[in-house]
């Protein structure tokens, strides 16, 4: 089980900001979460990061029951 951190538009979109979700690996996590089409939506977007154990990952990568998955919006700056 992983625990996965919404932020942003992303928790808004779900409704939700943590959840544990039971998933081995990034690709599997991406699946279960598609079931809210909305958010897959959101997801699917330009420039969405994705952190495990607050590193980031471009890649899909194996999860463990500690693992913790944060999905960042697009950020602005300026």
């Amino acid at each position: 089980m992983a625990k996965v951190l919404l932020f942003g538009r992303f928790a808004d979109v779900a409704g939700w900001r943590e959840k544990t979700i039971e998933a081995a690996t990034l690709a599997d996590l991406r699946t279960a979460l598609s079931a809210d089409p909305h958010l897959a939506e959101a997801l699917a977007g330009p420039s969405v990061q994705v952190a495990v154990d607050k590193a980031l990952v471009r890649a899909d990568i194996a999860l463990t029951a500690a693992s913790e998955v944060a999905f960042l919006p697009p950020m602005s700056g300026g």
